[in-house]
């Protein structure tokens, strides 16, 4: 059996595919960590005019540092791929999570939401929005902390990708404003996928759901939802100040942060900025197509 390797990293089975890369389980044949290595096709961005933004949105994300937010560790090149070397999370998807055991506990819900708007908020300080948040994209760890994963990495291509995703079948967590294809803001966005998140932890179903694409449209638009009879009431009025079809008046990250529900047990996340981070290799692996390539990586 022929071991693939990518550098210093030896590379084992696919964990997950998406759009523009396949993502697979990885080790640091070095220090025996086991990395998730996200594999671009180099033609692929360029075909799509990717690159420019393909080198911000890695930069940004060696830049965001936080324990709700899946590490990216460093990038490598061959002359035909670009991999991504990013913290392997073990728990799975919060998606899954649902999926299996159904609506969570009022208390559990909230200690996840708490993270998921610390993880945002963080990456919002460093102008990062991640514009297609839902639990597919929030993984748990082996402590059963949430990590936010594909952040920044999400918005692919610039502009147009919640209309690429939907036509791939994930338009119920996308703000009414990002479905009109009028510009908007991305935090405003952000926060709205928050709200249909923090409903679907809740419920154990989604606020808008149709199999008809126009009526779904219509019904997000409009914000025509409602809580069960037993849903806390805290969360209901926070998820009705923050499902608020007009962006200008929906609640804020800071108001959502002063919400009395949500602020019940809440621990902050613990976070150190303090390690210098280098983005030279960045450049070089999109400016120079030979570098990190011994030429013996397989080509997938």
């Amino acid at each position: 059996m022929v071991v693939r390797k990518v550098g210093k990293y030896e590379v084992g089975r696919t964990i997950g595919e998406g759009t523009f890369a396949k993502v697979k389980f990885a080790q640091n044949t070095e220090t025996g960590e086991s990395v998730a290595m996200k594999v671009l096709d180099r033609s692929t961005i360029i075909k799509h005019k990717m690159v420019d933004q393909i080198k911000r949105e890695i930069s940004i994300m060696k830049l965001v540092r936080h324990p709700q937010v899946v590490r990216l560790n460093e990038v490598l090149a061959s002359r035909t791929k670009i991999y991504i070397i990013l913290e392997y999370i073990t728990g799975g998807e919060l998606f899954d999570k649902i999926v299996h055991h159904g609506r969570l506990s009022e208390a559990e819900a909230r200690r996840y939401f708490q993270q998921l708007i610390d993880g945002v908020d963080y990456c919002h300080s460093k102008g990062v929005y991640h514009r297609d948040l839902k639990p597919e994209n929030l993984l748990l760890d082996s402590l059963g902390n949430l990590k936010i994963s594909d952040f920044g990495l999400s918005a692919l291509p610039e502009q147009g990708v919640s209309i690429l995703r939907t036509t791939c079948g994930t338009p119920n967590y996308v703000a009414p404003e990002v479905l009109s294809h009028k510009g908007y803001n991305g935090a405003v966005a952000d926060v709205w996928s928050c709200g249909v998140i923090l409903y679907v932890l809740v419920a154990g179903y989604l606020p808008f759901d149709d199999v008809d694409l126009t009526s779904l449209y219509s019904k997000i638009e409009k914000a025509e939802f409602s809580c069960p009879s037993w849903f806390p009431v805290g969360a209901k009025s926070l998820i009705q100040r923050i499902l608020d079809p007009n962006p200008e008046t929906r609640i804020r990250i800071v108001d959502i942060r002063n919400d009395e529900w949500f602020k019940r047990n809440y621990v902050p996340a613990k976070h150190v900025e303090d390690e210098d981070v280098n983005l030279d290799d960045i450049n070089a692996v999109f400016d120079d197509p030979e570098v990190g390539s011994s030429g013996k990586h397989t080509a997938w």
